[in-house]
């Protein structure tokens, strides 16, 4: 076969949500790199497969599903081929930084790292050498960014699509198309997790959003006819964050995870490379590095997790700003865990503090900017108040906070929880 007939190498992959989504040319090749191969290993919705049997997808899927979105959106669009082969790329690669289990380890890597994922994608992109993390294997030596510049792509702008720089926004319709309020990856994880997770909540009409989404003036907006599908897409997206992500008992498994991590002994200095593993890789890593993180190991893999004892859906007045200082210090979080416990009569570790549902208030933030084309103007309906509005400022957890502990011991937890952390917050 000649190289001019390998060039036009055509593959065909089978999708439960897109069906065939069709790959050649620079795509195809990025896919067989190891850093995208990586990502059969990670799940896409992290510990979710522990209440929804059916959660075990990956990241991979989901990029091939942002890749195919990507590409659908460009057509309609009319984007250039350049500007399409860019777009469709980013897709791709959008989630290429995610560390083992997904968001799991997110406040972890910002501790460590000082960065998250979207960083890690961008440095495998660009070429960047993040110690431990962006290396590949023995035996593979074309980098991403080779891979891009022979197809004519420029590897910083992809990059900038991934991960975009404050301030800085050459080319606001393609990052729109990654990183708006209704954009590629949503519209495919939407589908995808509530294909798996059996949640209907994230059925969404896809197809009408596809087929309604116009540029004006470098902004994302979807004719009038499109309404219906946009209101659905918001419905969706709040109920899915709430009835999945943010599940009592995926967020139980979340927060052991990141304890069995940061209660290691030489936290903050464990190495780079846990956050570019696999999840099987850091579960093995876990096991090996010591006796409790061991045995949260054991309990997840016999799903003996830890129970919900105390749940703030409201901070008591007078200990907000002691909340929040404990959400932006961990180390903080760590000692007022083990003082709990101390006051309960628990070995250290087994009280864990979830503060996520402080980091997820929200006022409608970018629902506010999605427009709809009438006749003659764009209008941004979920500006003025409604029941939409309503549902887009609705945080993805009606819970600020909360305190996990072993299940033997949530009864006695519960009596004494809410006095506690109000006398020692």
């Amino acid at each position: 076969m000649s190289s001019s007939r390998r060039r036009t190498v055509r593959k065909s992959i089978f999708d439960p949500i897109h069906g065939i989504v069709a790959v050649e040319g620079a795509p195809l090749e990025l896919i067989g790199h190891p850093a995208f191969q990586r990502l059969w290993g990670i799940r896409q919705t992290g510990f979710a497969h522990l209440v929804f049997p059916g959660a075990n997808h990956t990241r991979l899927e989901h990029s091939l599903g942002a890749f195919w979105v990507t590409g659908k959106m460009g057509e309609h669009l009319g984007l250039s081929p350049r500007e399409a082969l860019t777009a469709t790329v980013g897709g791709l690669l959008h989630d290429l930084g995610h560390g083992p289990f997904s968001h799991t380890l997110d406040p972890s890597s910002q501790e460590v790292l000082g960065f998250g994922h979207e960083r890690i994608s961008r440095a495998w992109i660009t070429g960047e050498t993040l110690e431990g993390i962006t290396e590949s294997p023995p035996g593979h030596s074309t980098a991403i960014p080779e891979t891009l510049e022979k197809a004519g792509i420029s590897p910083r702008r992809v990059a900038d699509l991934v991960d975009p720089a404050p301030g800085h926004d050459a080319h606001p319709v393609l990052r729109a198309m990654l990183h708006g309020a209704i954009d590629a990856d949503r519209i495919d994880y939407l589908q995808r997790d509530a294909h798996y997770t059996g949640v209907a909540h994230g059925t969404i009409d896809a197809a009408r959003l596809l087929n309604t989404v116009m540029d004006r003036a470098g902004r994302l907006v979807f004719a009038e006819k499109g309404r219906n599908a946009v209101e659905g897409f918001l419905v969706g997206r709040a109920l899915m964050y709430s009835s999945v992500y943010f599940h009592k008992t995926v967020r139980s498994a979340e927060v052991m995870a990141q304890s069995a991590l940061e209660r290691l002994p030489h936290f903050p200095e464990v190495p780079h490379a846990v956050f570019g593993m696999t999840d099987g890789e850091f579960l093995a890593y876990l096991t090996a590095a010591s006796d409790r993180s061991a045995d949260l190991v054991r309990r997840f893999r016999s799903r003996q997790l830890f129970k919900r004892a105390l749940a703030w859906r409201e901070i008591p007045a007078g200990f907000g700003s002691a909340a929040r200082r404990l959400l932006q210090r961990p180390s903080d979080r760590r000692s007022m865990e083990d003082i709990l416990a101390d006051r309960l009569h628990l070995p250290p570790g087994t009280v864990l503090l979830d503060l996520a549902g402080l980091s997820t208030r929200t006022s409608g933030g970018d629902w506010a900017e999605v427009g709809l084309l009438g006749e003659t103007r764009v209008t941004y309906p979920f500006r003025a108040p409604s029941v939409w509005r309503d549902l887009a400022m609705r945080p993805p957890t009606a819970v600020q906070v909360s305190v996990y502990v072993p299940p033997g011991q949530r009864a006695v937890a519960e009596r004494r929880l809410d006095g506690l952390l109000r006398r020692v917050l």
